[in-house]
C-alpha cells in the first residue's frame, strides 16, 4: 500500500534508508491530524482513571482486588466486542464518522456516572463503563490507523508514536484528576469504622465517597461530545484504505493475507502488551503502598510519575526513530522491561518500586509500534486489520484478572508482576523474530 504525500497523483516510497527518511506528515493533511491526535490525549483519561475507580470502589463498596477488577474487566470486553462493529461501520461510512460515534458513546457513558453514583450501585457503574470502552473502541479502532495512513507508509511508525505520545499526557492527566479530586485522602482504622457504624454514619461516609468519581466523569464527557461537534465541521481526507481497490487481489485471498503469521503474531503480541500495562498500572499503587508503607496520595502521585516516565518514553521514541529501525527498538526496550520487572518481582522495596516506575518508559513504544507493523500493506482491510488489532485490547482485561488472582493466591503482589514480565518476553519474542507485511515484504 501506498499513501499520497500531498502532490496530486505524486507517490513516494521509502528510500534505501526505509522509514527512516519517509516525510511524517503530507502537505493539506495537517488539520486532521490536529484534530484526530488529542484524541489520543482524551481516551488515556478514562482509561487510566480506572486504575483510580479500582482502589476507590475497593473502598466505597468494600470490594476485593478481585472483585473490583470486574471493572477492568468488562471495560475491556467493551473494547473486544465493539472492535468488528466499529471497523465494518468505518468500511461502510469512513473514519470520520466511525470517530464521531466513538466521542458521542464516550460523553454518554461519562455521563451516565452521575445517576450510577447517586443510586449508589457497583453494577451501573459497570454498565457506564461499558459504554464507555465502547467509545474508546470507536475510537481507537479509526485513530490509530487513520494516523498511520495519512502518510507515507514509511513514516507510519514514527507518525503514530507521535501521535501516541500526547495518550501518556491523558495518562499523567488522569492520575492528577484521580489522586486530586477522587482519592479523598481518607483511610479509615478499624476502629473508626467501627465507631461510625455504631453511629449511624458510615454509609453515609461511603456514599460520599462514591460520589467523589462524578464531577471528574461529567467534565470528560462534555468534552467529548463537543469534540464530536468539531469533528463533524472538519474535513476528512479519503486515504488509501478508503478508496476503492483497483486490480486488488479475491476476496479470499484478501482475507487470508489479515490470517498470515506474521499478521496473527502481532495481535497475540498486542494481546500481551496491553495486558502487561493495564496490569502494570491497575496494581502499581497497591504494590507502592505494600512495598513502601506509603499512603493512598503518595502512592497515587507515583503513579503520576510512573506515567509521566511514560510520556518521557512516547516523545523520546518518536524522535529516536528518526535514527533506528523500529523493530530493533521493540526488541531492546522489551528485554529491559523483562529485567525491570525481575527487580520487582524479586526485590521489593524502594529499588522495586522505583523498576517497576522505569517500566512505563520503555512500554511506551509498544503499542504504536506493533500496530503500525501490523496493518502495512493491508490496503482496503486495513479498517478490518486495525479493529482486529483493538481486539486485542482484551487482554487487558483477561490479564489483569489474572493478576488480581495471583496477588490473591499465590503470593500477593510480587508474585502477580511475574505476568506482565512474561508478556514482555512475548513482545521481545515479536521484535527479534522480525515481522513480514501482508503484501510479502519483509518490515525493516
Amino acid at each position: 500500500m501506498s499513501n499520497s504525500t500531498g502532490s496530486i497523483g505524486s507517490e513516494r516510497r521509502p528510500s534505501s534508508n526505509g522509514e527512516l527518511s519517509a516525510p511524517l506528515i503530507p502537505k493539506g493533511r495537517l488539520l486532521p491530524f490536529l484534530m484526530v491526535t488529542p484524541l489520543f490525549y482524551l481516551w488515556a483519561i478514562p482509561n487510566n482513571l480506572n486504575d483510580i475507580l479500582i482502589l476507590q470502589f475497593m473502598k466505597s463498596f468494600g470490594l476485593d482486588r478481585s472483585g473490583a477488577a470486574d471493572l477492568q474487566f468488562w471495560f475491556y470486553v467493551a473494547y473486544a466486542l465493539l472492535a468488528i462493529p466499529a471497523g465494518m461501520l468505518m468500511r461502510r461510512f469512513g473514519y470520520k464518522t466511525g470517530i464521531m460515534t466513538g466521542l458521542i458513546l464516550l460523553g454518554t457513558g461519562c455521563w451516565m456516572f452521575f445517576p450510577a453514583a447517586h443510586l449508589g450501585r457497583f453494577s451501573f457503574f459497570l454498565v457506564a463503563q461499558f459504554v464507555i470502552a465502547s467509545g474508546l473502541s470507536f475510537l481507537e479502532t479509526g485513530a490509530n490507523p487513520f494516523i498511520a495512513e495519512l502518510g507515507d507508509s514509511g513514516s507510519s511508525e514514527r507518525r503514530l508514536n507521535l501521535s501516541q505520545a500526547f495518550n501518556p499526557l491523558g495518562d499523567i492527566t488522569a492520575g492528577l484528576l484521580g489522586t486530586v479530586f477522587i482519592f479523598s485522602g481518607v483511610e479509615l482504622s478499624t476502629v473508626q469504622v467501627d465507631t461510625m457504624k455504631r453511629a449511624g454514619t458510615y454509609l453515609a461516609y461511603l456514599h460520599s465517597e462514591t460520589l467523589r468519581v462524578v464531577n471528574p466523569y461529567l467534565v470528560l464527557g462534555t468534552v467529548a461530545l463537543f469534540w464530536a461537534v468539531m469533528i463533524g465541521f472538519t474535513k476528512f481526507p479519503v486515504l488509501g484504505g478508503e478508496r476503492p481497490a483497483h486490480g486488488a487481489a479475491p476476496a479470499n485471498v484478501e482475507h487470508g493475507r489479515l490470517l498470515r503469521w506474521s499478521f496473527a503474531f502481532a495481535v497475540f503480541v498486542q494481546f500481551l502488551y496491553v495486558g502487561a500495562q493495564i496490569g502494570t498500572w491497575s496494581y502499581f499503587i497497591p504494590y507502592v503502598k505494600f512495598s513502601t508503607g506509603l499512603g493512598e496520595k503518595p502512592a497515587g502521585y507515583m503513579l503520576t510519575g510512573t506515567l509521566a516516565a511514560f510520556a518521557v518514553g512516547r516523545f523520546s521514541s518518536a524522535w529516536l526513530m528518526k535514527h533506528f529501525h523500529a523493530r530493533s527498538m521493540l526488541t531492546l526496550y522489551a528485554v529491559v522491561n523483562v529485567a525491570l520487572c525481575m527487580a520487582a518481582v524479586t526485590t521489593p522495596g524502594w529499588f522495586g518500586m522505583c523498576c517497576l516506575l522505569a517500566t512505563s518508559i520503555f512500554m511506551s513504544i509498544m503499542f504504536p509500534t506493533i500496530f503500525a507493523l501490523a496493518i502495512k500493506g493491508m490496503g482496503d482491510k486495513t479498517k478490518t486489520a486495525g479493529s482486529i488489532l483493538i481486539m486485542s485490547l482484551l487482554g487487558g482485561a483477561v490479564i489483569t484478572k489474572l493478576m488480581g488472582i495471583l496477588s490473591i493466591h499465590r503470593g500477593g503482589l510480587q508474585a502477580a508482576y511475574v505476568v506482565p514480565l512474561v508478556c514482555y518476553i512475548g513482545v521481545a519474542l515479536y521484535g527479534w523474530l522480525g515481522t513480514t507485511h501482508p503484501d510479502g515484504q519483509p518490515a525493516h
